[in-house]
């Protein structure tokens, strides 16, 4: 589990990764088929419920992808019930202090760490592998912490220095709309924040992810070190193709017209 994202991490490469917003697990398929390094399963945002996740978790099987889950928020009901189903790690929205991060331990680790409470479900094939998953969970499941509000920032040291901390995730948009750039995904500052993040992030051997919204802007991200670089989301991906042919076959978009 992990196992090729955590050898990316530690050779200093970009994973390349998908955000996943649609129910259809062919998404997954074929972002496994394409060598995708990892995904990230959005349920903070959209309609996704754990049927859907174990869907997704399904057609990534027999690939070594990295399957993620964004929960809707910090509770211990869906950080448990998304490690139950079987994905490999929790990406934390909104994320403000090293206590949120502890706080959040207590429903993703095991004990002594946590108090994430055992059962039969599917992370542990329905109990035939019980013992080796809950065994080995606390040291191969990643628990990335999403830097995406001013307070955040302001606490940055204290979240890095939790223990456990593989990498962190940057949310521009939501780092802008908090220092009052509401709709913007780099507002005023919010560059250089990224920056800084990624730096002291690094000197912690840490690493950093973060959307890329073109081609581009990938290569960018890639260049400038971060660890995750999402390609953008299945959806967003399929607008900015069709988008694309049409401004090259010269149809109308912006009015939603295609023919």
């Amino acid at each position: 589990m992990n196992e090729k994202l955590r050898e990316k991490f530690a050779a200093g490469e970009t994973a390349f990764g998908l955000w996943v917003t649609s129910e259809a697990s062919a998404v997954t398929e074929v972002a496994g088929m394409l060598g995708i390094d990892w995904i990230c399963i959005d349920m903070e945002h959209g309609y996704l419920d754990y049927k859907d996740i174990q869907g997704h978790l399904q057609a990534a099987r027999g690939t070594d992808m990295t399957v993620l889950v964004r929960p809707p928020s910090q509770d211990l009901e869906p950080i448990k019930r998304a490690l139950d189903v079987g994905a490999h790690g929790i990406v934390l929205p909104l994320v403000d202090s090293a206590d949120e991060v502890l706080a959040a331990y207590e429903h993703f680790y095991y004990p002594p760490i946590g108090r994430r409470g055992i059962g039969g479900e599917r992370s542990v094939r329905w109990g035939l592998e019980l013992e080796s998953y809950v065994r080995t969970a606390n040291e191969e499941l990643l628990f990335i912490p999403m830097i995406e509000t001013q307070k955040s920032y302001d606490n940055l040291d204290e979240i890095l220095g939790v223990s456990g901390i593989e990498a962190v995730f940057l949310g521009p948009g939501d780092m802008s709309a908090s220092r009052g750039a509401v709709g913007e995904w780099e507002g005023p500052g919010v560059a250089e924040i990224n920056l800084d993040i990624l730096r002291r992030a690094k000197e912690r051997g840490i690493s950093s992810g973060i959307v890329a919204r073109s081609t581009d802007e990938a290569i960018q991200r890639r260049d400038q070190g971060f660890g995750m670089v999402s390609l953008g989301s299945d959806i967003g991906l399929m607008i900015r193709q069709v988008k694309s042919m049409a401004s090259a076959l010269g149809k109308d978009t912006v009015g939603h017209r295609w023919f």
